[in-house]
């Protein structure tokens, strides 16, 4: 039976760096909303006599970025011409970075499968332009064809290699997860922008050839592309088969990986400088360059500041948005509500968020914070804590007008009844009459029968109530009834 252990992947990561003008032009980043090739311009096109101009501040995004990597930034790195022909290269060439890459020899700490901290070495981190997109077209009856945009070309990314460090598919989303993290920490790249992530996997099984996955465009996507590929040459290898060495594509619609080409060499691409790009000398930047908090110092931060568990405090910084919202919702009365607050941000809001498949800039902090101090108050149940939160994010997801979490608590009557009254007596009375079987089972001592016997009660109430004191209630009232 193979293990893990006999896995290997390594990754390479394009992320486009959030600058204003593209690599080598001044031509806007904006693209994304605008017509077709109206972002281009001589130099991007690479129309004959067009001549390249770095941009400064996507070199000093990338210092940034190996720093916060711990890579070295070598002495003198170089461009290159980087050859090959496809539709969207639109010079027939790319330029990027071949033997002397901006950065190299970094890491980056991850949690292993058991739970471990592992660190993650990083080869290399280089610059280089983003080519065109090819924009598929037609059906299958009416027969396909494709447009180009060049709007993209020339766009600055930067590409993060690391070492065949990741032992599983899982492995490799919690870096990427990671890696993510770290870059919107440092204000270099927007995740929200589609298309500005993009990954080229590499996988093995120990002993076997090496096969590339390209360009695979979402987290979730690496990890189901590479465990389709575990799947695929763990087969391949049962029956005796030798596992070509190739470049593969992911379809993400069937979850499956397809053979695109034999993997090509470095030789094929005839790498040689940039003619019109002088070396770099950047070295000297690193010092006068500054790091914000990263994710593990605002984890630390978060554990002794506001007394969260490792759990919480690493979902709670695992994205910069959720942090920043976080310490906005803790903000009035922290010593109050950090504890409730990691506990509802992390647990419930996030995956209310991801069903809805929303932002969590889509709620304001402050009637999130309203939502928790009628929690802490005891005015409104944790059943209903959670009915109020749905009907806060529909309402924002469908357009409506948004009202304030009191505002709906009036409106539905999702107060906490009164533990004293006659009327809560008299549901516990009908919910012990109603089903002497689990009444039955309680006594011969199987307590999951008074968790069925609390959740009925709570129907009855509409979930005002406190659970815990409903279970206290019926438990008395068993008694009683023993007695």
């Amino acid at each position: 039976m193979m293990t893990n252990k006999e896995i290997i992947v390594g990754l390479e990561v394009h992320c486009q760096l959030n600058t204003k003008s593209k690599l080598f032009c001044g031509c806007s980043t904006d693209y994304r909303s605008d017509n077709p090739n109206t972002h281009v311009c001589p130099v991007c096109l690479g129309l004959p006599g067009a001549m390249p101009v770095l941009n400064k501040k996507a070199i000093e995004y990338t210092i940034r970025v190996a720093k916060a990597l711990n890579c070295t930034v070598i002495k003198e790195s170089e461009f290159s011409r980087k050859n090959y022909f496809y539709p969207d290269l639109d010079k027939a060439y790319q330029i990027t970075q071949y033997d002397k890459p901006l950065a190299e020899k970094g890491e980056l700490e991850i949690e292993s499968d058991e739970g471990r901290e592992k660190r993650v070495s990083i080869t290399r981190v280089h610059v280089e332009e983003d080519p065109g997109r090819l924009v598929h077209m037609g059906n299958p009856e009416r027969g396909r064809y494709s447009l180009v945009d060049y709007n993209r070309a020339g766009i600055p990314l930067i590409e993060i290699v690391t070492d065949p460090d990741m032992r599983s598919p899982k492995e490799a989303r919690k870096f990427l997860n990671k890696l993510r993290a770290t870059l919107e920490y440092l204000g270099v790249f927007d995740s929200e922008k589609e298309g500005s992530l993009r990954v080229d996997a590499n996988i093995s099984i120990k002993g076997s050839e090496r096969v590339e996955v390209k360009n695979i465009t979402s987290y979730k996507g690496v990890e189901k592309a590479l465990t389709f590929e575990v799947t695929r040459q763990k087969n391949l290898l049962r029956r005796g088969l030798k596992v070509d060495r190739e470049t593969r594509h992911f379809v993400e619609a069937r979850g499956i990986t397809q053979s695109a080409r034999s993997k090509e060499q470095e030789h094929d691409y005839r790498y040689f400088p940039e003619p019109d790009l002088r070396p770099l000398h950047v070295q000297s930047w690193v010092d006068a360059i500054p790091l914000p908090e990263l994710p593990d110092a605002r984890r630390s931060r978060f554990m002794t500041q506001y007394a969260c568990s490792i759990n919480h405090a690493r979902t709670l910084t695992g994205e910069l948005r959720i942090a920043n919202f976080y310490e906005k919702v803790v903000a009035p009365d922290p010593a109050n509500l950090n504890s409730i607050a990691a506990t509802w941000v992390a647990d419930i809001l996030i995956g209310e968020l991801n069903y809805r498949n929303m932002s969590v800039d889509s709620i304001d902090a402050k009637s999130f914070t309203e939502l928790l101090q009628l929690l802490k108050k005891g005015i409104i149940t944790d059943k209903n804590g959670v009915e109020l939160l749905r009907i806060m994010l529909d309402q924002q997801l469908n357009k409506q007008p948004c009202e304030t979490p009191q505002a709906i608590v009036t409106r539905l009557n999702l107060a906490k009844t009164a533990s004293d009254s006659n009327a809560l007596s008299k549901i516990i009375y009908d919910v012990i009459s109603e089903n002497p079987k689990a009444v039955e089972d309680y006594k011969n001592g199987k307590n999951g029968a008074l968790n069925f016997l609390v959740g009925q009660a709570m129907k009855k109430t509409r979930g005002r109530s406190d659970p815990g004191e409903l279970n206290r209630m019926i438990v008395e009232k068993l008694k009683n009834r023993e007695e």
